[in-house]
């Protein structure tokens, strides 16, 4: 069986990205829905400091770190930090089950076809990026590791400072 030449194009320009998003590049744009249906999109949040972070229901380490991150959200949103958790679960059941156990107080967004991830090279679970107002990747975070969590946060209320 054949597959349609458009199908495969778009599965070779999707199944590996030209380059991994790290410091100094430009943050790949996105445009996800959240619950409500509403698209939010990267550009959208231009001239916030924004922390987009790529999780699923079955990450166990995710479950840490949204506490984490919904405490930075009280802390900072006020500052200019917009926090930004993409949903990779191909089902939203198993996402909202996460959700109702591990509340987030922060833009939740879903991408069950894998876009944004494969956009960013995402490889791990959770994996987080950190982009300064211009829209510049200064920080990519593989996993979450409690250890770093102070250095990251460094780095958030030094882009914060910054106008």
């Amino acid at each position: 069986m054949r597959l349609p030449s458009i199908v495969m194009f778009a599965a070779l320009l999707f199944a590996a990205p030209l380059h991994a998003a790290k410091p100094g590049d430009a943050a790949p744009p996105f445009s996800l829905p959240a619950a409500s249906g509403a698209a939010t999109t990267l550009a959208s949040l231009r001239g916030s400091v924004v922390y987009v972070d790529f999780w699923a229901s079955w990450c166990t380490p995710c479950r840490r770190s949204f506490p984490w991150m919904n405490a930075l959200q009280a802390r900072y949103g006020s500052r200019g930090l917009a926090i930004v958790a993409i949903n990779v679960d191909k089902r939203r059941d198993d996402a909202e089950r996460f959700l109702r156990d591990t509340p987030a107080q922060f833009a939740v967004l879903y991408d069950a076809q894998g876009l944004a991830p494969g956009a960013y090279d995402v490889r791990e679970m959770p994996s987080s990026y950190l982009i300064d107002r211009e829209g510049t990747v200064v920080l990519a975070e593989q996993g979450f590791h409690d250890e770093r969590r102070d250095a990251v946060e460094a780095r958030i209320r030094e882009l914060l400072a910054k106008r």
